[in-house]
């Protein structure tokens, strides 16, 4: 309808004035789509997390490097950051996604080549007009043009589908990058405890060697049983083979630092305590809603959404006529020196308009299975905010109670201190059997292991929870959590 009256117009006025008619129509109609409005679902969690009162901006506003302060930690989550093959990967994710959304955003303009083209061909006398055999030459230099008009924002809406894929795997590279930063400095903490456990492992042999020479020699001179030298012996291999086994442990987490930072990792010494006023500083949750801009795993389920409900929208303006374009200016000659000789200038023009009458429900079909995406993402959207929430929560109660057991076992280890002294002074005055100095020993050396354990999972507790809430980079979306909508989705 719309090219017809173009026609008309160009048969009254000539063909310069069809062109700027066709752009001014297509200039009215290009607001026009059907994609469904964006309504972000209703927080299928609390309001707040328990126990937890929204005192300031989470701390997943603050940065990595100002989190982290230890500078040797810095330094090995800057090198994982710029060297580890996963971060590399999800970079070329997100490159490979831009380039799809300029691939469909391409479409939306017209498509112009310079074409040249030669033929030669043969006529024979009985098909010929003239009834004589004829050869002859067809030499075209043109430039030819093709557009789509988006009259109904299919284009468009395909053109906003990829960028939402495209922002979706940004967010994606940002979740491994902070997944990434979380590991590092896990990895760190471990190196730190077992640095500490081996420490009083090699203290604790030390001392229970010393221990065995002396129950030895009591007993080399009548003065102790061998059941004592053996207890001795006893608690000195079981000394010797947690310290083996801590050796083990920590060799395997520092395959596990070197495959995280991309090189073999030399940490230079240092204890536990270096690291528990970095993370041990006020660490504010915020409200639920926060999680919406701050986790990416919840910000690319939104874009997501948003690029289901563009898919829907160009599913349906599939159902409406297509318009295009095309036309060519040049100049044609049957001789290669007359092409640009006056008289040789030659033009084509050719609306076409596409309308579908009958695919055995195929397009039915694609806007369906757009619909049925869009569900998807929708609960996919929700499953993952009930997911961040529950990581959030599960992380505000293990620091709770971590810190808890914390101060519990250091009452329990200055107790059995304590213990181990008097066991050792009964021992030595003949009051007791050195039974109850192995056992006091034992569960000493064990309380001091348990201790290094629960401080380092302390502080591991602020990492998960700085990482739940989206942690290590400020994120700066395209859209805020106030500005969306927040309902039921159109159908």
């Amino acid at each position: 309808m719309v090219h017809l009256k173009a026609a008309r117009w160009q048969r009254a006025a000539g063909c310069k004035t069809a062109i700027p008619i066709s752009v001014t129509l297509a200039l009215l109609l290009a607001g026009c789509s059907f994609a469904p409005a964006h309504v972000r679902p209703a927080l299928p969690i609390p309001e707040t997390f328990a126990g937890q009162p929204s005192n300031g901006p989470a701390i997943a506003r603050i940065g990595w490097q100002d989190f982290f302060r230890e500078p040797q930690l810095q330094a090995l989550i800057g090198e994982a950051l710029a060297n580890n093959r996963d971060i590399r990967i999800a970079t070329g994710r997100v490159a490979e996604a831009r380039a799809a959304w300029r691939i469909e955003g391409s479409t939306l303009y017209p498509q112009v080549a310079a074409v040249g083209t030669g033929t030669r061909g043969h006529t024979p006398a009985d098909l010929s007009v003239t009834g004589r055999a004829v050869t002859g030459n067809q030499i075209y230099a043109q430039l030819s043009a093709g557009w789509e008009i988006d009259f109904w924002g299919r284009l468009r809406n395909l053109r906003d589908a990829a960028r939402g894929q495209y922002l979706a795997t940004e967010e994606a590279r940002r979740a491994v990058a902070t997944d990434l930063v979380a590991q590092v400095a896990n990895g760190y903490l471990l190196e730190r405890e077992y640095e500490e456990r081996v420490a009083i492992a090699t203290r604790t042999i030390a001392t229970r060697e010393e221990s065995l020479r002396i129950m030895r020699r009591r007993y080399e001179v009548g003065s102790g049983s061998k059941l004592e030298m053996t207890q001795a012996q006893t608690l000195l291999a079981r000394a010797q083979a947690t310290l083996q086994s801590l050796d083990q442990d920590r060799e395997v987490n520092r395959n596990a630092l070197a495959l995280l930072v991309g090189r073999p990792v030399d940490i230079a010494p240092g204890r536990l305590d270096m690291m528990e006023g970095a993370p041990d500083i006020v660490l504010p949750v915020g409200l639920p809603s926060e999680l919406l801009v701050n986790r990416p795993d919840v910000v690319a389920a939104e874009y997501i959404l948003r690029a289901a409900n563009a898919n829907i929208g160009a599913a349906r303006a599939a159902f409406f006529p297509r318009i295009s374009l095309t036309g060519a200016f040049g100049t044609a000659s049957s001789e290669l020196d007359g092409l640009f000789k006056g008289g040789s200038g030659a033009w084509n023009f050719g609306p076409t308009i596409s309308v579908p009458i009958f695919n055995a429900g195929q397009l039915a079909g694609n806007l369906d299975v757009a619909k049925a995406r869009r569900d998807i993402a929708v609960a996919d959207y929700e499953r993952t905010v009930q997911s961040a929430f529950r990581d959030v929560s599960d992380a505000l109660v293990r620091r709770r109670q971590l810190k808890l057991q914390t101060e519990s076992v250091r009452t329990m280890l200055e107790a059995l201190r304590e213990r181990a002294r008097l066991a050792q002074l009964r021992f030595d005055n003949g009051r007791s059997a050195y039974l109850e100095v192995l056992d006091a020993q034992r569960d000493l050396f064990d309380t001091e292991q348990t201790l290094v354990q629960l401080r380092r999972a302390e502080l591991a507790s602020g990492i998960a929870l700085y990482a739940a809430l989206g942690g290590g980079f400020v994120a700066n979306p395209a859209f805020d959590v106030n500005t969306t909508q927040t309902g039921k989705h159109e159908q």
